[in-house]
Order: structure tokens, then sequence, then C-alpha cells
């Protein structure tokens, strides 16, 4: 009895159907990446004219973040939800004072000083030489960095936004999303930030160390 041939596997398209394969998984399948913590770092401070040498300490709200995230400011101890208030305090320029001598003699040691400027818009105004000063600890977490950063963007921001509703009757966040439109919302955007200049100077991290 004659034995039964096997017939032959045609495998001449296999490459092709291979190929096919494969480009419908490499677009159909996700990739999840790690994108990590999206986060806009501070621009640089705005306005700082003086040689470093000479900015008196009077002009800077120091802060300190040690190794176990403790927050140091002024050389006190404090939580991390009332740095807002403490450096708008510090920040804000007060209208009150009668003139610059007042605010440059010996009689507001805990107060920064101040200087005339011709404001567009606002006229003469009396604009605080503030800096705030941050020093973090080589130990100090990213979350509290992050925690630390946002207060003080804060505080320059409310800071702002209540000046601008006070003078004109929208936010300085809505002025700046209108910026663009008009040249009379520039000049406001550009008095507001005039008033309040953001100068947050941050210095490389160092050993602080912790409270014992």
């Amino acid at each position: 009895m004659a034995k039964r041939e096997i017939s032959e596997i045609n495998a001449g398209s296999m490459a092709d159907i291979a190929f096919l394969l494969l480009i419908f998984f490499l677009v159909t399948t996700t990739m999840d990446t790690d994108t990590g913590l999206i986060r806009r770092l501070p621009p640089p401070p705005e306005e700082i004219t003086e040689d470093n040498d000479k900015i008196r300490q009077r002009n800077i709200f120091e802060i300190l973040v040690n190794a176990n995230d403790q927050l140091l400011v002024e050389g006190e101890y404090i939580q991390v939800s009332e740095l807002r208030a403490k450096a708008k305090e510090f920040i804000k320029t007060n209208p009150a004072y009668p003139s610059v001598a007042d605010v440059t003699n010996a009689s507001y040691p805990n107060m920064p000083e101040f200087k005339e400027e011709d404001v567009p818009v606002f006229g003469k105004m009396l604009v605080s030489k503030q800096i705030v000063s941050l020093q973090n600890d080589n130990g100090t977490s990213y979350e509290m960095y992050i925690k630390v950063q946002n207060e003080l963007i804060a505080a320059y921001k409310e800071l702002r936004n209540e000046l601008s509703n006070q003078k004109f009757g929208k936010s300085y966040d809505e002025l700046e999303k209108q910026a663009g439109s008009s040249e009379a919302i520039e000049e406001k955007v550009k008095a507001i930030k005039k008033i309040y200049p953001q100068r947050i100077s941050e210095a490389e991290p160092k050993k602080i160390g912790g409270a014992e």
C-alpha cells in the first residue's frame, strides 16, 4: 500500500501577517510613562537693582527649612499654614506712611524700607524694597519645598489681586488674561507688578540641620 504524501503548509504569507499584527499592537497599545510632578519653578526675582552686598537685612524676609521640614521664619518656628499671612504682611506696600523718611528710619526696624516710585495709572506710590530669601536644607523633603513655594507665590498673587480689585474692580488674574487685548490693560498689569514685584531669592540648599 502506497504511503499518503503529507501536503506542505504554505507559509509564504506568514511574514506579512506577522508584520500586520506588529503594526496593530503598536497602534492600539498604550504605554504608561512616569511624568512626575508638574511644577513651574518661580521666575527670577523682579527688579532687584541693588547690589547684593548693599541690601539691608531689614529688607530681607528670611525663611529657613531644616532637615526635619521645620520652618524658621525671621528667627521664629511657625507652621507652613502661617507663612502666607506673614509674607503678605512683610511684602505689602503700606500707603498709610506719610513719607519715605518715616519708613527708612530706626522707628520701623522690623519693616522693609520703601522707595517712592512713579507708577503708571497710580501716580506716586511708596514701593517696598522687600526681598524674600529662601534657604532649604539638603534633607528638606520635596513635598515641603513645594508647600513653601506655593505659599510664597500665593502671598504675592493675593496682594496683587486685592490691589487690582480695589483699584480696577477686576482681579490681577483677570487683567493678565486680557493683557493682549489692549494697551490700557497691559499698563494696569505692569503697574500692579511694579507695586508688588515678585522677589523670591532662593539659595542653593545646604546643611541647616534640624531642631533638637
